[in-house]
Order: structure tokens, then sequence, then C-alpha cells
């Protein structure tokens, strides 16, 4: 039997385009019909955001650069296409803050066999529930929510263990030039950029898996 295709996604829990790749991607991957193995990788946007950001995701972007008249329209249009996908946005209620922390809990959750609901649960509680991903008492709830111990999480959280292994992969991100999130790499060769549509990620993974084919035949 063949092995799955091993899908390797850099990602930041604050990035609103990753959940929606996220689930582009889920639903390119069922649309192809081809078994994928998929691990997620850190990936930090604005390392240097405060853990608690005074302000709205307005001010937020605003503080960033980004024309504060152009601002609300532009969340309009990520709402929008968040729906599309049966995603939820609230931004009234998202709380914008450092996601150092909520990173190495993904990769405690990985260690335990849980990467992929630890990843989907952190994505939902900062986009459409409002829930602060900076404190440690709320990773922590999260975390026991996905079948993770509790004490375990505060514990990693409060010693940094798995610091090291987030700056890993940052390290690795800019070894491969990846400059922005999402970013895909199918087989550990092929690179996708983006919350490109589902078919797009179905016609990328029946070409890796034709080329897999021809290699070994």
């Amino acid at each position: 039997m063949t092995p799955p295709i091993k899908v390797d996604v850099w990602s930041d829990i604050a990035c609103p385009w990753c959940f929606i790749g996220k689930r582009k991607f889920e639903l390119g991957a069922a649309e192809s019909g081809i078994p994928v193995e998929v691990e997620y990788h850190s990936y930090e946007l604005a390392p240097d955001t405060p853990v608690d950001f005074e302000g709205s995701e307005e001010d937020y972007l605003a503080s960033r650069g980004y024309p504060a008249a152009q601002v609300p329209q532009m969340l309009a249009r990520v709402t929008g296409i968040a729906e599309s996908v049966g995603l939820h946005y609230d931004y009234d209620a998202l709380k914008h803050t450092n996601t150092v922390k909520a990173h190495q809990i993904i990769h405690l959750a990985k260690a335990k066999g849980r990467q992929l609901e630890m990843t989907e649960r952190l994505l939902a509680a900062y986009f459409e529930q409002g829930r602060h991903l900076g404190r440690d008492e709320e990773l922590a709830d999260l975390a026991a929510e996905v079948g993770l111990d509790r004490d375990e999480a505060l514990a990693v959280l409060a010693t940094d263990v798995y610091l090291e292994d987030v700056r890993a992969d940052q390290a690795m991100a800019q070894q491969l030039g990846i400059q922005g999130v999402p970013f895909f790499v199918f087989d550990g060769q092929y690179g996708v950029s983006g919350a490109q549509e589902a078919a797009t990620f179905a016609d990328v993974l029946r070409q890796v898996s034709e080329k897999r084919d021809e290699a070994g035949s």
C-alpha cells in the first residue's frame, strides 16, 4: 500500500488565512481521495506582539501600518471568505496576543499524538470564540479539552520546555525561504504558498501522487 503523502504546514494561530487555508486544504484532500499525513510547524508572524495587546483588531492592524480607513473592509472580506468554508470569525471578540505559548502547546500535543486536534482547537478558540491564547491558564484549559493533561500543560508553559522546538521550526522556515503563512510543503519538495482553493490542493496532491508513481515505475 502506498504511504500517505507527507504535508508539512507552517502556520500561525493568529493568521486568519491559516485557518481558512487549513479548511481548504482538508476539503482538497478529501476531494482528491489521496491519503495524507499532516504535520504543523510553528511560525510567528509578529513575535514582538505583546501578550496583552490593548485595543481591537482594527487598532492592531492600524498599528502595523495598514490604512485605518481600509481595515474594516479588509476584515469584512476575510470574514466572508472564512464563512464560505464554514468558519465564523468574530473580530469584535478576538483578543490579539503573542502566539509563542500557543505554539509550545501545539508541540506538546504533537508529542502526545494530538497535534491536529490541538491546532484546530486553538484556531477556533482564537478566531471564533474570543479566547485569550497568550495566557497559560486558558491554553491549559484548551489542552485539556483535546485530552491532554492540564497540569502537564501548565508545567510545560511555565518552563518553556518546547520553546526550542518552536525556534527550530522557525529556523527551518527561514532555510526554506518561507516569508508568509500558511505554507505547505508536499513530500518534502513541492511548496505551495497561501490559502489556495480546495481544487488547487486536490490538483497538487494528484500531481505529487503521479510523480511518485512515475518514480516507482
